[in-house]
C-alpha cells in the first residue's frame, strides 16, 4: 500500500505527524502535494475543509480518494477526522474499510476563461457591498429572469448548507443531481430560488454594476469579470473518504437548523465570527478580524461571548505554541 500525503508543505506538522503514525504502521508514505503519482492508492489532506476544497481547487487528478485531516478536534463535512484521533482509523485505511462519498464540482468561465472547479459555490457580487448588480440568468441557452440584487450564488449539493443556504437557498441531498441558484436580496420580491439539474449550462451575462463586480470562487479567491460567468457540472467529480457514518446530509440539516435557531439571539458580530469559523475553519484572533474587517476589540467581545456560551472553543496552535486558534464546538 502507497499512501500520499498533501499539504501547505512537506515541513508542515501536519504533514510530518501523519508520515509518523503511517511509517509506525509500516504503510509506505510520501508527499505528494497537488500532484498525485499514479501507484497512490489514496491521499491524506491537512488542513481540514479548507484543506480539502485548497487541495481539489489545484489537483491534477481529482479521481484518486482523498481523506481530510483536521489539525482540530472540530470535524468538518469533507475533513472528518482530527490529527489527534488519526492513528486509530489507520488499520481501517489498510483493510480499506471505508466508504468513498462522490461530489460532484462546478466547472467555472469567467469572461470564457476557464479558471480551477469549485466543490462548495460561485458567487457573483459587485465589488463594493451595498450595491446593486444586474444581470440576466440563462439556463441552457434560455432566458430566466433580468434582475437586480445584491449578487447571484450558483452552488452545488455540499455547497447548498453553506453561503447558499445562509442567504435563502434550500438544503440539497449530497446525492441529489441538481445545482441551486439563488439571486441575493433580489428587487423583485416574488424572486425564489431555483434547482436546476447539473447537466445543465448556467449562464449569468450582462452583469452591470456602479463599480466593477467578482466572481467569488469558493469563498477564497475574488476575480474580477467584465460580462459573463457560466458554470456547468466538472468532471470528474471529488472523491472523498468517509469514516464515521454520522457524517450525512441529514445530520448536516440537522446541525444546520440547530445553528440557526441559536444564530437567532446572538449579537451581529458574534453572528458573523461564526459563520467565518463555519465557513473558513479554524482561525486566529488576528486571521478573524482580516476576515471580517471588524475592530480587534468587537473581535476579542464575540469571541469571549461565544467561548462562554460553548458555541466555540479556543485550542493552542500546533504550528505556533504562541499562537490560539479559535473553532466551532461540536454540536451533539
Amino acid at each position: 500500500m502507497h499512501i500520499g500525503v498533501s499539504g501547505l508543505n512537506q515541513s508542515d506538522i501536519g504533514v510530518k505527524t501523519i508520515k509518523t503514525v503511517l511509517d509506525d504502521y509500516g504503510i509506505t508514505s510520501s508527499y505528494v502535494g497537488y500532484k498525485p503519482k499514479k501507484d497512490i492508492d489514496c491521499i491524506i489532506v491537512t488542513g481540514g475543509d479548507r484543506g480539502v476544497r485548497n487541495y481539489f481547487h489545484k489537483t491534477l487528478d481529482p479521481q484518486i480518494p482523498i481523506l481530510g485531516v483536521s489539525e482540530s478536534e472540530a470535524s468538518g463535512f469533507l475533513a472528518q477526522i482530527d490529527l489527534k484521533e488519526f492513528s486509530a482509523y489507520v488499520n481501517r485505511i489498510k483493510k480499506g474499510d471505508y466508504q468513498i462519498s462522490e461530489f460532484t464540482r462546478l466547472g467555472v468561465k469567467i469572461d470564457g476563461r476557464p479558471t480551477y472547479s469549485v466543490i462548495n459555490d460561485v458567487a457573483v457580487f459587485p465589488s463594493k457591498s451595498a450595491m446593486l448588480m444586474e444581470h440576466i440568468l440563462r439556463v441552457n441557452n434560455e432566458e430566466v429572469w433580468h434582475d437586480s440584487s445584491d449578487g447571484v450564488i450558483v452552488s452545488t449539493p455540499i455547497g447548498s448548507s453553506a453561503y447558499s443556504m445562509s442567504a435563502g437557498g434550500p438544503m440539497i441531498f449530497q446525492d441529489s443531481p441538481v445545482f441551486g441558484i439563488v439571486s441575493v436580496n433580489s428587487l423583485d420580491i416574488t424572486r425564489r430560488p431555483l434547482i436546476v439539474s447539473d447537466s445543465s449550462t448556467i449562464v449569468i451575462d450582462d452583469i452591470s454594476a456602479r463599480l466593477y463586480c467578482e466572481v467569488v470562487l469558493d469563498g477564497v479567491d475574488r476575480l474580477r469579470i467584465n460580462n459573463t460567468l457560466e458554470c456547468t457540472k466538472s468532471s470528474p467529480s471529488a472523491r472523498i473518504i468517509k469514516m464515521k457514518k454520522d457524517s450525512t446530509a441529514v445530520s448536516a440539516l440537522t446541525k444546520k437548523v440547530k445553528l440557526a435557531e441559536e444564530l437567532l439571539n446572538m449579537p451581529p458580530s458574534s453572528k458573523l465570527l461564526l459563520k467565518t469559523l463555519e465557513y473558513e475553519g479554524s482561525m486566529t484572533q488576528k486571521e478573524l478580524a482580516q476576515k471580517t474587517v471588524l475592530p480587534d476589540r468587537t473581535v476579542r467581545l464575540a469571541l469571549r461571548h461565544l467561548l462562554d456560551k460553548g458555541y466555540v472553543k479556543k485550542k493552542i496552535s500546533i504550528r505556533d505554541a504562541r499562537q490560539k486558534i479559535y473553532e466551532i464546538s461540536k454540536i451533539d
